[in-house]
């Protein structure tokens, strides 16, 4: 993919995409040049950054899309919004970002204005300002109540789940959501050991089912992912926001999605290649009943990984997987 002078210059200012944190770390968005490469962001264009986080990928779109370009930035957590706004506040006529979920996309981009979109951004990826910031439940190496929400407004927290849900619907969160192989054994201390009060209760009990071994990742890591996107129904959502995605493209307009375990992975590359297909009927059936119509062309055949070099300068971004497709015209 080749990258004009503008999008390189755009690129080095951002020192491949770092933000600062309040929390005394550093955020560095992941696969910024091939995100933007596949968007294909031009001059003028108008985009959407659905998970716009601390402004990483939104300046480095607003940055390419100048002169004219325009950008909706959305963001479940009203934290995250402030730091994106602070970071763009140099393209003040440029951008609107708005608190909400971008399974309500299509209201929001109404609302506000934005149709006939040139492309939409989704990076699933939890920001390390999220992880860092004392009291979200989000780290299992500090003392922090069990929360894990994005939206501080949403019901369910993680110390619901743990402390009054059943052995067998727990194990099956974390077998399902985790891909946690002890999820049973987990369960099973979990609710012998309850109440549990903290992250690092928590973390510290996993750690003794696995019987104190850890390898390159901490042996909680699997049960925290599925309590956090159990909390957030996490998957249900890329559902949502894919298919809003896909009705605010303009034909020709792009599509980029960046996840980071498989079970996203396998929900985006699923529908973008089932969106990719007229008939989507079950193969024995000899006759197509189900009229449907394909509104994308899938852009990656091989997903995109980030380089040696970014996972070196950027160890969380490992397991970063980028799909791009394009909305075809007439569907």
């Amino acid at each position: 993919m080749v990258l004009d002078r503008r999008f390189q210059v755009s690129y080095a200012l951002l020192g491949g995409g770092v933000v600062c944190g309040e929390a005394g770390f550093l955020h560095q968005s992941v696969l910024v040049r091939e995100a933007v490469g596949h968007l294909a962001v031009r001059p003028g264009g108008v985009y959407v950054d659905a998970t716009v986080g601390e402004g990483g990928h939104a300046l480095a779109i607003l940055q390419a899309s100048m002169p004219g370009g325009q950008l909706l930035g959305i963001d479940l957590d009203p934290k995250v919004v402030d730091h994106a706004r602070q970071r763009l506040q140099h393209h003040q006529s440029s951008y609107v970002i708005t608190q909400g979920s971008y399974t309500q996309m299509e209201e929001l981009a109404a609302s506000l204005g934005f149709t006939q979109l040139d492309g939409i951004l989704l990076d699933l990826g939890m920001s390390s300002f999220q992880l860092g910031t004392p009291g979200r439940g989000f780290s299992l190496l500090t003392e922090e109540p069990l929360d894990m929400r994005y939206d501080p407004e949403g019901e369910l927290t993680a110390d619901h789940m743990v402390n009054t849900y059943s052995l067998d619907r727990l194990a099956t969160i974390l077998s399902q959501l985790g891909e946690e192989p002890r999820a049973r054994s987990i369960a099973r201390a979990i609710v012998e050991q309850r109440p549990l009060a903290t992250t690092l209760e928590l973390a510290n009990l996993v750690m003794k089912a696995y019987g104190g071994r850890r390898g390159r990742t901490h042996p909680a890591t699997r049960t925290f992912q599925a309590l956090r996107i159990a909390v957030n129904s996490e998957l249900d959502n890329v559902r949502a926001g894919l298919f809003a995605a896909i009705n605010l493209l303009r034909p020709g307009g792009r599509l980029v999605v960046i996840s980071y375990h498989s079970l996203e992975d396998r929900i985006v590359k699923g529908i973008l290649t089932q969106e990719s297909r007229g008939c989507i009927c079950p193969p024995n059936i000899p006759v197509c009943s189900c009229e449907h119509i394909a509104s994308l062309k899938v852009r990656t055949k091989k997903i995109i990984i980030p380089t040696p070099e970014e996972v070196r300068g950027n160890p969380r971004s490992r397991s970063a997987r980028l799909r791009a497709a394009e909305r075809l015209p007439g569907a």
